[in-house]
């Protein structure tokens, strides 16, 4: 796994580059957006996330104002992951995204070692618009500690056995090492390994030739499925925007799962920190130029459909 290049002034982001992107950004290909967040912080209740003081992020991110956003794109679909660690908030988003038939399904947040959570994932699961839940380094949890729980194990197993599947978060070498031995445990489980570009590689060569040895064994799962999402980085202050930056980590990445098991996902709008949406869809989209039609298809949309089984809600949609 090579480290990323050297920051070059080409690479930096400008006002005068973004707007050309915006621009130019028009496609025929359809594409599924696998990760946007949606949430409203004028609601009576508030929100738990993001923060009051993250001005780029706290204000309404809504199907409308996401819509109009990503229209330039030929963006047909796309898939809410649960940003809040209320339960009531599964909810909120499925009834949000009922009358939206741009979104195809959302990723919710239950606590399969919870005593309820049988009961609440059989409330959201008859949705056809929930596709599974997220879980991962995030809301405090400890992926090992849960690993020895016989409840969390009987829920995963639960949400696999009803075909659904589970998306991570903020990934970690030590992440990966536990998602593998979940899915040894549960080898039926459909699992999404959200953000995997962001991932900080380690330093020391044994732990990196350890992690390297993990990510191999986990792509060996049929049902493992990896996001090329969280792809750009703010390196010393700047944002580079070249495709040719980031693309050592992308092949090794796209080389491990293939072309057949990988997928975009935008992060939006928790990627407006580091960057706006036309420079994270063109640097995908400028690597992908390199690939075949039928591989820019597969990580765009199709394989999509396989990693959340994800249903039709318009004519207009992808088959």
């Amino acid at each position: 796994m090579s480290h990323q290049q050297p920051l070059s002034r080409r690479h930096v982001l400008s006002a005068a580059s973004a707007a050309a992107l915006t621009a130019t950004a028009a496609e025929t290909m359809p594409v599924i957006d696998t990760h946007i967040h949606l949430f409203d912080p004028t609601r009576k209740q508030g929100i738990p996330w993001p923060p009051k003081d993250n001005a780029k992020l706290y204000k309404p991110a809504l199907p409308a104002r996401y819509k109009a956003l990503v229209a330039p794109f030929n963006v047909r679909g796309a898939i809410m992951v649960e940003c809040s660690p209320w339960v009531d908030d599964n909810q909120w988003v499925l009834d949000l995204i009922a009358k939206e038939p741009q979104m195809v399904g959302m990723i919710g947040n239950l606590e399969p070692a919870d005593a309820e959570f049988n009961k609440l994932f059989d409330k959201l699961r008859a949705n056809p618009l929930f596709l599974g839940i997220r879980y991962g380094n995030l809301w405090g949890r400890d992926f090992d500690a849960s690993l020895a729980k016989p409840a969390f194990l009987a829920g995963v197993k639960r949400l696999a056995n009803a075909g659904l599947t589970m998306d991570t978060a903020n990934p970690t070498p030590a992440l990966i090492g536990s998602l593998l031995k979940l899915v040894n445990k549960v080898p039926n489980l459909r699992l999404v390994v959200d953000h995997l570009p962001k991932l900080e590689l380690p330093t020391a060569a044994p732990a990196l030739r350890e992690y390297e040895k993990t990510l191999a064994e986990l792509a060996r799962r049929p049902l493992s499925f990896v996001k090329l999402s969280a792809v750009l980085r703010n390196v010393d202050g700047r944002v580079p925007t070249d495709a040719a930056f980031y693309k050592d980590r992308l092949d090794m990445l796209f080389g491990v799962f293939t072309e057949n098991r990988v997928i975009f996902g935008s992060d939006w709008p928790n990627s407006d920190n580091t960057a706006e949406y036309p420079a994270v869809f063109n640097v995908v989209r400028d690597y992908f130029a390199g690939k075949t039609a039928a591989q820019r298809e597969k990580y765009f949309w199709r394989n999509s459909i396989q990693a959340y089984k994800w249903k039709k809600r318009s004519l207009e949609r992808p088959a």
